[in-house]
């Protein structure tokens, strides 16, 4: 019984640790998440404040906290010799010194200096840092997570921050202590769990005296998390010391709080993090309890043997007349519809005869009616599950969500969530590995949900396709929110089929009962509706439903009904960026963009409604106006002007789904406006590559051989192999924006641009870089060997009659 109770506390501490460490990774993600809110916030207050702290009061710095939804907003100013709080929304901050705070005083100095801040921990930004979650030294009352902004254009450092529930939230959210509940709760015996800080435990010396306030700093604090209820500091430091030496559990027997108890002290090394101590005190009374018990049940055990030994002698004696009564009961037995068991024959006359046809019939009878029901089973199986991975349909999900409302209704079960996943870009992996390993990927995945699921109050059925959803009961939705990141980083795990190595993701759509609905149909749409607004926003996450996404959902509808009318009524417009050659300083092309212009919607960003063209299957449609009146436009300036412009427009990877039609049209168009296939350009993404692969590439070298030049688009953003740059009639790359607005004043941040650069000119292709807007900007590509260039240092995007004015009536 120890020896099972010791087995016991292994799993309990292995799955203490490993929430411990997870917390750790959820923790610094959450931090960082709410650094960057800081960042934003701090960017808010900028725009909302003089750049002198003179001009500004505390009480508009408190009103200006609520608007933001940070807890307080405190500004920093340089002294003589020190850099102390100016004004605050918090009283304790004003006046407060920083010069004694080691690496945050460092950090303020090379924000002060407009330099990059260099501080290993918290998160550094442009313009920004971020220090770590801390005990407030200016009142340690409090626990804050700051971040501090400053870009030279104010007298003084912007220093937002979250305090108490907003911070503390993490760890209730992300700590193990709700596993270390459940420990205590559900585990008959453990009494309590701990994990010690075997640094600082027992130690009386933690604190830390700054501003006039004592305290303990949280990486110092003795106990991590749980409670010490039964102390015993000076034994248990020893056996933690002991446990940290050997590498192996310690473990004492004492009485303590006037219980018997059995203590074990059980240490954690990472590789990356200091070593802790797991604590477990088990009630030791309970194990003697059992041992008594098994005591009795041995003895209890003797008596049915002798029971047993009397039945036998009595059978013995009854011997000849058993057999017939045996025969009567079990005809009795087959007549009443119980087939299946067999008398033993052990004669070889005429009542012998009679038992095996006996037997021979009923056995008969048993096999008819098991397949019988074996078929019904199995037809009701697949009425309700799914084919392929054997889990419950959507037919059982709708009658087991319907039953678990009811429950719910009737007080039953107090919560209900519905979490809708679908698996990222899975048609493209289908089409390039085939239908037969995307099938496996779907059951791998499905397995790596339903390791995930808790072994009660969930169930996870497949809708069909790459769907998944998973009912949750009696969950909190910090809980369900917990498996669904669980789940996500799961699936994240490269899966091996055959000799494919591939990555996925999932995006996952959360609806509670009754929060968001009480009917059945809403309550599926909601959480579907969360997952969609999770691929949006680039999946490979989980939202939960709210009702701003009723509102983009409706406004997503209504930019579609007039993005149809604008494309029926040929209100589409067309700019035109133009190509520069930097070096002699001409224009050698254009880029076509579409503009849109709505009478109710005002100017629609291509950014908004290119996706939803793409979803309503109305992007080739689009794409067929661009092109008309683009194509229409440059051979008319070609002739009027006697130039030669290239013209460069932007082909949607959904148009390459039917690549022979496309070819065809493009040719047609052409040749209408009689356009030199030599002076059109087709830009395409790296995504494009993941469609239809054979296809795609057969129609990219039927436009080569026509004459087309073909660039890829935002290069260095997509997730394709650079194989294709050999083995594709690529001519151009086209580098992308981001990387030319990275590129500082020193030629800081300029790696990635100049390593596509060098890519490019060992392959023999052209490059051009996109963005660029500063002189600087064009002075490193021009020095690099990137003289063909395209931004607002040159040109905004204008409209027909503008870029003639512009450019060709000169």
């Amino acid at each position: 019984m120890i020896e099972f109770n010791q087995k016991e506390i292994t799993l309990v501490t292995e799955e203490i640790a490993y929430e411990v460490e997870n917390s750790k990774n959820s923790a610094l993600y959450m931090e960082n998440r709410m650094a960057q809110e800081l960042r934003t916030a701090s960017i808010a207050i900028q725009r909302s404040l003089p750049s002198k702290y003179e001009d500004i009061s505390n009480e508009r710095l408190k009103e200006l906290a609520k608007q933001l939804r940070v807890s307080h907003i405190t500004l920093l100013a340089p002294g003589e010799d020190d850099i102390i709080g100016v004004r605050s929304s918090d009283s304790k901050e004003i006046n407060m010194s920083t010069k004694e705070w080691s690496y945050w005083y460092t950090s303020f100095q090379e924000l002060l200096a407009n330099r990059p801040v260099t501080t290993k921990k918290g998160i550094a930004l442009p313009n920004f840092w971020s220090g770590p979650i801390e005990v407030a030294s200016s009142n340690p009352k409090h626990v804050d997570k700051w971040g501090y902004y400053y870009d030279g254009s104010t007298n003084y450092i912007i220093n937002p921050y979250f305090r108490d529930k907003d911070v503390i939230n993490i760890e209730k959210q992300f700590g193990p202590t709700n596993v270390m509940n459940r420990f205590t709760k559900s585990l008959d015996g453990v009494l309590e769990l701990t994990v010690f800080n075997p640094t600082n435990f027992g130690r009386h010396n933690q604190s830390v005296y700054l501003n006039g306030n004592r305290y303990v700093k949280m990486k110092d604090q003795p106990i991590w998390y749980g409670t010490y209820t039964y102390q015993n500091t000076k034994l248990d430091k020893a056996f933690m010391k002991k446990a940290l030496k050997t590498g192996s559990s310690q473990r004492y027997l004492s009485e303590i709080n006037k219980k018997k108890v059995l203590k074990t002290f059980v240490p954690i090394k990472e590789e990356k993090s200091a070593p802790y101590v797991i604590g477990v005190v088990y009630d030791y009374g309970l194990i003697e309890t059992e041992l008594h018990q098994e005591l009795v049940k041995h003895l209890l055990l003797s008596l049915p043997f002798i029971i047993l030994v009397l039945i036998v002698s009595i059978i013995f004696s009854t011997s000849i007349t058993r057999p017939i009564k045996n025969v009567m009961e079990h005809v009795n037995h087959i007549a009443k519809g119980n087939f299946g068991k067999i008398l033993a024959v052990r004669r070889k006359d005429e009542l012998g005869g009679l038992i095996e046809n006996i037997n021979h019939l009923s056995h008969f009878l048993k096999t008819y009616l098991n397949d019988l029901k074996s078929s019904q089973e199995e037809s009701e199986f697949h009425a309700y599950h799914d084919s392929l991975t054997g889990l419950p349909n959507r037919r059982y999900f709708k009658e087991e969500l319907n039953r678990r409302l009811i429950e719910s209704q009737q007080k039953i079960i107090k919560h209900v969530a519905v979490l809708f996943m679908d698996i990222d870009r899975f048609k493209d992996i289908n089409d390039t590995l085939g239908h037969s390993k995307g099938d496996q990927l779907i059951q791998l995945v499905a397995n790596r949900i339903k390791a995930c699921l808790p072994p009660y109050n969930s169930f996870l059925t497949r809708q069909g396709g790459d769907e998944f959803v998973v009912l949750f009961s009696d969950f909190s939705p910090v809980e369900v929110e917990k498996f669904a990141q669980k789940i996500i980083l799961d699936i994240q795990q490269p899966c091996y089929i055959e000799s494919d190595e591939i990555f996925v993701s999932i995006s996952s759509g959360l609806s509670f009962y009754p929060e968001h609905s009480t009917n059945l149909d809403t309550l599926i749409t909601y959480a579907d509706m969360a997952m969609y607004a999770s691929k949006r926003q680039g999946g490979n996450k989980v939202i939960v439903y709210h009702k701003l996404l009723n509102e983009k959902q409706t406004e997503k509808m209504q930019i579609e009904k007039r993005l149809r009318k604008a494309i029926q009524k040929e209100t589409i417009e067309v700019y035109y960026q133009p190509k520069v050659d930097a070096r002699r300083n001409t224009i050698t092309g254009v880029e076509a963009l579409v503009h849109w212009h709505d009478e109710e919607l005002g100017f629609v960003s291509p950014d908004v409604f290119i996706d939803i063209a793409e979803e309503a299957g109305l992007i080739h449609l689009l794409w067929r106006s661009v092109m008309n009146i683009a194509c229409c436009q440059i051979s008319k300036w070609n002739k009027m002007f006697n130039q030669e412009l290239t013209l460069a427009v932007n082909f949607s990877p959904r148009q390459f789904q039917d690549s022979s039609l496309l070819v065809h049209e493009v040719k047609n168009v052409l040749s209408s406006y009689k356009l030199n296939p030599g002076s059109f350009e087709m830009e395409i993404t790296e995504s494009t590559l993941l469609i239809n692969t054979q296809e795609t590439i057969k129609a990219l070298h039927e436009l080569k051989e026509y004459g087309i030049s073909i660039s890829i688009d935002d290069f260095g953003t997509g997730y394709s192999s650079l194989s294709y740059l050999k083995k594709l009639p690529i001519d151009c790359l086209k580098i992308d924006r981001s990387f030319i607005q990275d590129i500082q004043e020193d030629y800081s941040n300029s790696e990635i641009a100049q390593a596509i650069i060098s890519l490019s000119q060992s392959l023999k292709l052209q490059v051009i870089a996109e963005g660029v807007e500063e002189e600087y900007q064009k002075a490193f590509l021009m020095e690099n060997g990137c003289d063909h260039m395209q931004g607002y240092l040159f040109s905004k995007p204008l409209a027909a009659k503008d870029f003639e004015a512009a450019f060709l009536n000169s």
